[in-house]
């Protein structure tokens, strides 16, 4: 059980390190390529629809939508364009909208009459050439409207403030019990040392001991010996006399 708690807890770990560096990697994208007309990531530019003009057929407020660079002359009609809007209510705003047809403005400059498909209500200037900033090929769904969400306090509170607090907790409660289990084995490593030194004191005391009593049987002998060899000398001077 411990060991499957355990690997659950890995799992948990990697997930939010690989939530944490994909937050990031998103976060330093996105900000220097989504709605950056001079940037470009894969060859693709990438704008947030902030509108539900296109909704009707292609892509919904709040997608991302890709466009890639091309000639304006090679546009016809039913292409769907990303521009700078000239329009005096979005003026500077990138918008996707689709062309309606081919035609040129009042100084004769070739262009579009662009649309956008759920009010079917033609813009209200021509986009000319050089306003064009490339062909929709695709949408990714909800993303941009991900990406606000991130610009936010409570966004990046969430998907990025708390993966990283998390990570910093869990890897703080990992040192505390590295350094418990370092210091439990330390304690048993001193411990096992001073039974050792006991043991080994024990033995010598034994020993000590032993010697002793060996010191004290030679002693005993010792002095068996002389008064054995005094009796002797006694014995062989009474037979003399």
């Amino acid at each position: 059980m411990k060991k499957v708690l355990n690997i659950i807890k890995n799992i948990f770990v990697w997930l939010m390190v690989a939530l944490a560096v994909c937050m990031m990697i998103f976060t330093v994208v996105s900000v220097n390529t989504f709605d950056r007309s001079d940037r470009s990531l894969f060859g693709f530019k990438a704008f947030i629809v902030l509108s539900d003009s296109m909704s009707k057929t292609d892509f919904d407020a709040g997608d991302l939508v890709l466009v890639k660079e091309v000639d304006p002359s090679t546009l016809k009609e039913g292409d769907i364009i990303a521009y700078t809007s000239q329009n005096t209510s979005n003026y500077g705003e990138t918008v996707t909208h689709k062309i309606r047809k081919l035609t040129t403005d009042a100084n004769g400059e070739a262009g579009f009459i662009t649309y956008g498909t759920t009010t079917d209500t033609d813009d209200e200037t021509v986009v000319t050439y050089p306003y064009v900033l490339g062909k929709y090929k695709t949408n990714i769904p909800k993303v941009g409207r991900f990406f606000m969400f991130l610009k936010t306090t409570p966004g990046y509170i969430v998907c990025i403030l708390i993966p990283f607090l998390l990570l910093i907790l869990i890897q703080g409660l990992n040192c505390i019990k590295l350094f418990r289990r370092y210091k439990l084995e330390q304690m048993a490593e001193m411990k096992e040392e001073r039974a050792k030194i006991e043991e080994e004191r024990a033995e010598s005391q034994k020993m000590m001991a032993e010697l002793l009593a060996l010191k004290a049987q030679l002693a005993e002998k010792e002095n068996q010996n002389k008064d054995s060899e005094m009796n002797t000398a006694e014995n062989g001077t009474d037979g003399n006399l």
